[in-house]
C-alpha cells in the first residue's frame, strides 16, 4: 500500500460516519410502473448537466430540495449548493444503490480514488476501492453490489443499461464510421469556426448518418438502452432529433469540454468531469452528507407520505413524459401543495412536452428566457427542452 493510499484510509476513518438508510414507502404508484421493469440499473451516471440544473434552482441555504436520485451525481450536485435537506427519490432500488455507493466513495476514498471507482480513470484497483466503501452503505445497497462483482470492476459508472448501450455503439458501430485517429481528432479543441469545418467535412458523413439512424431507432433505443415503456407518448421521429442534438454538441458547443461526449465516445471521463467528481466539488459533498435523506418510492408516494411538507426546490429529471397528460397534472398538483411563492421545479423534456404551466398558468410561471438561455449551453445534449417554473401562488 502506498503512502498517499494509507493517509488516506487514516483520514477518512476519523470522519463521522454517516449511512443513510434507505426507506421504502407505500402509496400511490406512478403509471410507468405498470409499463416498464424497475430492477436493473438504468442509469448508472446522469445524463442531465448539474450545472444547467444547478444555474436553474439556485439552491439557498437552507432549502429542503426534492430530488430524482436516478445514479447520484446531480443529487449530490445539489447537495453541495448548501441545501438544508435533500430528499433523493427513486422507484428503483438499483439506482438507489448506486447513489449508495456514490455516498460511501465520498466517505471513504480520496478524489482521485472516486474517480477510479466510476471510471472517469483508469484502474485495476476497484475491488479494493470497493471493499472500503462496503460498511458505509445501507445493507439493502451492499448486498446489490456485492451481487455484481463485474459491475464494480469496470467502473460503477459503466454498469447501468443506458451506458452498455453506449458501449455497444462504442465497440461496434463508431468504427464503422471513423477511425480513433478521427475520434481523438473531434475531442482536440478548436475554435467554432474549425468545428463546423471539421463536422461538415469529415464527422458528418453519409454513413455516419445512416448507422446513427439506425442505432438511435426507437426501437433500438427502447429494447437496449432504455425501455419500449418509455416511448408511449413520443411525439417525434426519434434519431431526427437526437441527429440534430448531436450537430449541435459538436459544433455549437465544444466536445472538448464535454464530458459526455467524451464518455460516449472514449468510455471514461479522461480530464473532463461532471460538475458532481470534479475536484471542487469534493468536499463540499463529502460533508454535507448528513443532509441527504434516501427513499424507495415514486414522487406520488413520497408527497402522500407527508415526509415532505414544504419543497423550495425540485428536481423532477425527465418523469413527466412518461406519464400521461391527467396523470402530469395530478403528480403537479400534489407537488405544489408542498410548495410556497418562490419555489422553483426543473425537468427536461426529452421527446414529449410536459410543461406545468400547461395545467396550472395561475400558480406557475415559465421562466423561459433563463430555461432556454441555460439548455443553449446544456452538454447532455439530448434534451430538446430544459422546463424552469417557479411558483408564484
Amino acid at each position: 500500500m502506498s503512502a498517499s493510499s494509507a493517509d488516506a484510509i487514516a483520514q477518512v476513518a476519523t470522519r463521522p460516519r454517516v449511512v443513510p438508510p434507505i426507506t421504502r414507502l407505500d402509496g400511490p404508484r406512478t403509471e410507468v410502473e405498470g409499463r416498464a421493469r424497475f430492477t436493473q440499473l438504468r442509469y448508472a451516471q446522469c445524463w442531465e448537466d448539474a450545472d444547467v440544473l444547478v444555474a436553474g434552482l439556485t439552491v439557498r441555504p437552507g432549502d429542503t430540495v426534492l430530488s430524482i436520485a436516478s445514479a447520484g451525481d446531480n443529487t449530490l450536485a445539489l447537495l453541495a449548493e448548501g441545501a438544508g435537506r435533500v430528499i433523493a427519490a427513486d422507484m428503483n432500488p438499483a439506482q438507489l444503490a448506486a447513489l449508495a455507493l456514490r455516498v460511501a466513495a465520498y466517505q471513504r476514498l480520496d478524489h482521485h480514488e472516486l474517480l477510479a471507482l466510476v471510471g472517469s480513470r483508469p484502474s485495476v484497483e476497484r475491488r479494493t476501492l470497493y471493499a472500503r466503501c462496503r460498511e458505509a452503505m445501507a445493507p439493502e445497497a451492499r448486498a446489490w453490489w456485492d451481487a455484481r462483482p463485474e459491475a464494480v470492476a469496470m467502473g460503477i459508472g459503466a454498469a447501468g443499461r443506458f451506458e452498455r448501450y453506449f458501449a455497444l455503439f462504442r465497440r461496434w458501430v463508431l468504427p464503422l464510421v471513423h477511425r480513433r485517429a478521427t475520434v481523438r481528432a473531434l475531442l482536440a479543441p478548436r475554435d467554432a469556426a474549425a468545428r463546423v469545418t471539421f463536422h461538415d467535412t469529415r464527422w458528418d458523413t453519409r454513413r455516419w448518418r445512416l448507422l446513427f439512424r439506425a442505432f438511435f431507432s426507437e426501437w433500438m433505443l427502447g429494447r437496449l438502452g432504455r425501455d419500449p415503456g418509455f416511448f408511449a407518448y413520443v411525439e417525434r421521429d426519434v434519431p431526427r432529433q437526437l441527429l440534430a442534438r448531436v450537430r449541435h454538441a459538436l459544433v455549437t458547443l465544444d466536445p472538448s469540454a464535454n464530458p459526455y461526449v467524451h464518455w460516449i465516445l472514449t468510455g471514461t471521463h479522461a480530464d473532463v468531469l461532471p460538475r458532481a467528481l470534479r475536484a471542487e466539488a469534493f468536499a463540499p459533498i463529502r460533508d454535507a452528507l448528513d443532509r441527504l435523506e434516501i427513499v424507495w418510492a415514486p414522487l406520488e408516494a413520497v408527497l402522500a407520505s407527508g415526509r415532505v411538507p414544504r419543497v423550495d426546490r425540485a428536481n423532477l429529471s425527465n418523469v413527466f413524459e412518461y406519464m400521461a397528460p391527467a396523470q402530469h397534472r395530478a403528480l403537479l398538483a400534489a407537488l405544489l401543495t408542498r410548495t410556497v411563492p418562490g419555489s422553483r421545479l426543473a425537468c427536461w423534456n426529452l421527446f414529449v412536452t410536459r410543461r406545468g404551466t400547461d395545467h396550472f398558468p395561475d400558480r406557475l410561471r415559465a421562466l423561459g428566457d433563463e430555461a432556454a438561455q441555460l439548455h443553449a449551453g446544456d452538454r447532455a445534449f439530448f434534451y430538446r427542452a430544459f422546463v424552469l417554473e417557479e411558483v408564484v401562488a
